[in-house]
Formats: C-alpha cells, structure tokens, sequence
C-alpha cells in the first residue's frame, strides 16, 4: 500500500515513514501543502495523511482543492489543535478522519485500517487467486496449506499483484504503486524482485501450473 505523508516537522515526518515502512508500506514524503498538493494530484496513493497547519498552503486548503478535483483518497489529517470546530473545519473540507497530536503509532494505524476498510477493495479482505492466498493484515502468504514467506518488498509487489490479477503490469506501474517516489531503483529492480518472487511462489509447486507471468515488451501478469 502506498502513503503518502505531508507534514512540516521533518522529525515527525520521518518518524511516521520509518514506522509504515516497518509495517510494509511504501511512503513518499512533502512537507509543504503546494508540494503535498502536487503529488496527490500526479500520483496514486491508498492514503494521504495530511498534516493541517502547513507552509505554502495549508492541509484543509489542499483537502479542499483534491476533493474539487475528483481526487477521492482517503484523507486522514492531523493537527496540534484539539477544539471540536477544528475538527469540523477539517471534516467539512473533505477529510475523512481527523488525528490531534500527540498521537501514538498505534492509532495511527488503526485509524488507517478503518479508513482503507471503506473502498469497495478493502485492504482487510483475503485476497485469492487460484489456490494462492494474501492476508494483508497479518502478512500471511499460502499457497495451499504451504506457507510463503516474504520480504516486505516482496510482499508489497505481491500483494500489488494480487489486486490485479490478469491485468498486465508495466515496469513503471510497478515502481510507482510500490517503491517510494524517491526510491534508488536500479535498472533490474523489478526483474530481481520478480524472479524472487517466482522462486517462492512458483518454482517450490511443481505439480502447479505457474502464476507468475513475463509478457514480453509489455511486463508481469499474475494468472488467474
């Protein structure tokens, strides 16, 4: 899942990026609202943690002007402000979940699990493509009664896979949805990382038919 986080202090900023990467997300950072702005508007995040008191322009200004724009991520914003008509500002402009700092990591991700269970594909689902199974709340991979175990790159391409499954994958489309957006990704990135992949997911199941697919000139598929 890819997040974005836009927020002024640059502690807390980081902070919140080394605890989602933990967690296997992928993030890119803005820390001003124009900056925030443009990168929901040019890229596809699951969800924007948006934080309100921001340089340039502030959070409910950019909640404002992404909604204007059929830009529908969930937003969840954050601010040191506590009083109730904050809140309101905040939800009125097009937020849809608010957070007062001091927050702790916990509820952050627990208010970001209720946010992404609300889109028709809700991140809580298990995800299934022939006998292949994807929890992507307890990183749990099978396929069948085998447990796959993953890196946390592996997993986010897999599951990246998984939500698309008989759609061909771009190379570009692949960085973009699981890499961070100022990710070192070397020319042969993608293609280690697929055939990692494949050596878990498919060499191990001989009796089964290969799921993970190169489609030359084009990119990856994942069988159906």
């Amino acid at each position: 899942m890819r997040v974005l986080v836009v927020e002024d202090e640059h502690r807390i900023a980081v902070n919140i990026k080394k605890g989602l990467e933990q967690e296997r997300f992928a993030v890119d950072l803005a820390f001003t609202g124009v900056e925030g702005y443009d990168l929901a508007s040019e890229e596809n995040y699951d969800i924007i943690i948006l934080d309100l008191m921001l340089p340039s322009m502030d959070g409910m200004e950019v909640c404002t002007k992404l909604r204007k724009n059929q830009i529908h991520t969930p937003i969840l914003m954050l601010t040191a402000r506590g009083q109730i008509k904050d809140k309101v500002k905040g939800l009125d402009s097009g937020a849809d979940d608010y957070l007062t700092k001091p927050f702790s990591f916990e509820e952050l991700l627990a208010r970001m699990r209720a946010l992404t269970r609300r889109p028709q594909k809700a991140l809580s689902t298990i995800l299934k493509v022939g006998n292949l199974t994807l929890d992507p709340i307890s990183y749990l991979v099978k396929r069948g009664t085998s447990i796959i175990q993953l890196s946390k790159k592996e997993f986010s391409l897999f599951e990246y896979m998984m939500r698309n499954a008989g759609k061909i994958l771009t190379k570009e489309q692949i960085i973009t949805s699981v890499w961070d957006y100022d990710a070192d990704i070397l020319p042969n990135t993608v293609e280690v990382t697929i055939k990692n992949l494949r050596n878990k997911i498919d060499i191990p199941f001989k009796n089964e038919k290969p799921l993970i697919q190169t489609i030359r000139g084009f990119g990856y598929k994942l069988e159906t």
